[in-house]
């Protein structure tokens, strides 16, 4: 277990939001992060970047409408490599807070906040927002080309279907047992 140091605590409190006594109208703010700002989140996904952050925030008296619009670049190792490279996010997401007598997250974009929750922090909000912007396969900007020429050839995703030897056997040879009738469904579709 990883102890949290002072720095990590305050790192993460430059995102809390006073929403007690906060006026029913839209509010505006903008956060600059680092490094810091990944150590303190205690995950492994992402060490280095830099990247800013503008939310609007729509209070009024039953809920609050966060817009994110994150800008920036993260590092991320190479699936292929292990080599590091630099990777750009520019990202806008928006959630929704609304108050109720519990907190619950009801989707992505909904929760449930108390309604006397008197701040809320938007630090892991705006991580996971990074996080999902990432490409599933980790790939260096040199290789990314070849990836797009693999994926455009039409052999994949093609279904073969062989009930036999290699090419060219003599069918006379043995009896072809009789085919289930699932798998000739699964044939048809293939000849078509």
């Amino acid at each position: 277990m990883r102890t949290i140091f002072r720095e990590d605590v305050n790192e993460l409190k430059k995102y809390d939001i006073s929403i007690f006594g906060l006026e029913d109208k839209a509010h505006e703010y903008e956060f600059e992060s680092g490094d810091a700002f990944f150590e303190a989140m205690e995950q492994e996904l992402i060490q280095h970047g830099q990247f800013k952050t503008h939310l609007k925030l729509e209070k009024s008296s039953t809920m609050i409408r966060l817009d994110f619009h994150l800008v920036g670049e993260v590092e991320l190792l190479c699936d292929r490599t292990l080599e590091p490279f630099r990777e750009p996010i520019d990202v806008q997401n928006r959630m929704f807070l609304k108050f109720a007598d519990h907190n619950e997250e009801l989707t992505d974009e909904i929760e449930l906040i108390a309604w006397n929750t008197k701040v809320i922090n938007v630090a892991r909000y705006i991580f996971d927002f990074i996080g999902l912007a990432l490409p599933v396969r980790k790939l260096h900007p040199r290789f990314r080309n070849e990836e797009e020429e693999d994926d455009d050839s039409g052999e994949e995703g093609r279904l073969i279907y062989s009930s036999g030897g290699a090419a060219g056997e003599d069918d006379e040879q043995a009896p072809e047992p009789p085919i289930d009738p699932r798998w000739e469904a699964l044939r048809k579709l293939n000849d078509n």
